[in-house]
Parts: C-alpha cells; sequence; structure tokens
C-alpha cells in the first residue's frame, strides 16, 4: 500500500510541475491579496500590524481554494478516478496521497513565502515565527477539507461556487484560531500553546477523518 502511496503522490507532483502556471497561479495570488492591503489602508504601523495576521490567513485560504476544483478533476475527466476506484486498494489512502500533494504544491509554498509577506505588516520575528508554524498546522487542514468538498462537487456544473459555500464554514474555525495565534504572539504575556493545540487537534481529526469521507463522496459521485 505504501508504494502504490508514494506512487500517486510521485505522479500528481509530477503533473502538477508540467503545469506550471496552475501552481504559480495561487502563489501569485496569495502575494498579491497580501501587498494589497498595506496599500488600501496606509502605512501606519500599529494598524498594518493589528491587521497582518488576519490578512495573511485570509489570504492563504483563499489561496488554497483556486486548485481544490482540480483536485479530482483532472482524474475524472480521464478516467484514471474510475481506475483507482476499481484498483483493489484502499481509495482513502489514495486520497490522502492526493491531499498531501494539493499540499506540497498550495500551502508548502505558502508557509515559505510568508515571513517575506509578514515583513510588509512590520511584524517582529517571534510573530513571524508563530505564523510560519500556524500556517504549518492549518494548510494541511485547509487541504484535507477542501477535498470533501472537491469530492461532492466532483462532475457538477459550477462545482467551484457550491465548492466555496460547502468549504468556507468549515475553514472558519482553522482561520479563527490560526490568526489568533499570530495576534497573540504580539502581547508578550499572552500564551499561544492553546491555538497550537487546537489546531494541532484540527489536523489529527482532519487526517482520520476527511480522507474517508473524500473516498465516500468519491464513490456517489462517480455513481
Amino acid at each position: 500500500m505504501l508504494n502504490v502511496f508514494w506512487c500517486i503522490l510521485q505522479r500528481d507532483l509530477t503533473l502538477a510541475l508540467r503545469r506550471r502556471t496552475d501552481v504559480l497561479t495561487t502563489l501569485f495570488f496569495f502575494v498579491i491579496v497580501v501587498s494589497l492591503f498595506p496599500l488600501g489602508v496606509g502605512s501606519e504601523r500599529e494598524l498594518l500590524r493589528m491587521l497582518g495576521p488576519g490578512v495573511v490567513w485570509v489570504a492563504a485560504l483563499l489561496a488554497s481554494m483556486l486548485a481544490l476544483e482540480r483536485l479530482f478533476a483532472a482524474d475524472y475527466d480521464d478516467g484514471t478516478l474510475e481506475q483507482l476506484l476499481l484498483a483493489g486498494q484502499p481509495l482513502s489512502l489514495l486520497v490522502l496521497a492526493k491531499i498531501l500533494a494539493h499540499w506540497l504544491l498550495t500551502g508548502l509554498p505558502l508557509v515559505v513565502i510568508a515571513p517575506l509577506m509578514a515583513m510588509q505588516y512590520s511584524l517582529e520575528a517571534t510573530a513571524i515565527w508563530v505564523m510560519m508554524a500556524a500556517l504549518a498546522l492549518g494548510t494541511p487542514v485547509l487541504s484535507l477539507l477542501g477535498a470533501i468538498g472537491a469530492a461532492l462537487t466532483l462532475g457538477l456544473r459550477g462545482g467551484g461556487i457550491l465548492l466555496s459555500l460547502l468549504i468556507l464554514p468549515l475553514y472558519i474555525p482553522v482561520l479563527v484560531y490560526g490568526a489568533g495565534a499570530v495576534s497573540v504572539s504580539v502581547i508578550e504575556i499572552a500564551d499561544t500553546q492553546p491555538y497550537f493545540a487546537l489546531l494541532g487537534a484540527f489536523l489529527l481529526g482532519g487526517l482520520v477523518l476527511a480522507p474517508p469521507a473524500a473516498a465516500a463522496a468519491l464513490r456517489i459521485s462517480m455513481e
């Protein structure tokens, strides 16, 4: 099963790197959204420091959603998804491999580039490290939850809009605690541990529940 997992992961990464425009679109969208806010609200440091965590997290959330519709669409169009359903391997494991590939292509670049974006908001080094850690825990949850919505809306006309309506309410807790961890890190007496504990719980819950749920949704969509 591990060989199949790595095979699906490498396949998705290879195909995505052949379509680098799709990967770069997500990254550029994140950079543009984060960079526009300082131009719109002014250069006051305290205001930017207050808005920064929320802006970065909202931009990361929206950027992650850009690639969700393509998570299973290509395999659905060329018949690969049907072969995966008939492969005799646990479908949830194959779905997890595709989710991991989605995060490596969309979530991980956001984690890496976030410190550069945070400098526009006059965030201190401690807050920047907290932001990176929160994004590293939170963005996989976005991919896991998004996979469920992508599977449910697979093959539907106007599925992108429906996907947004289904997934955005589920993203709210991750957004609140991810941005909250960065916000409280600015206050020296505040403790970020509860925020990271909740993000870690979301991640563990997503790893356990999201792949089987997405696999079940794929079977329903393929019927």
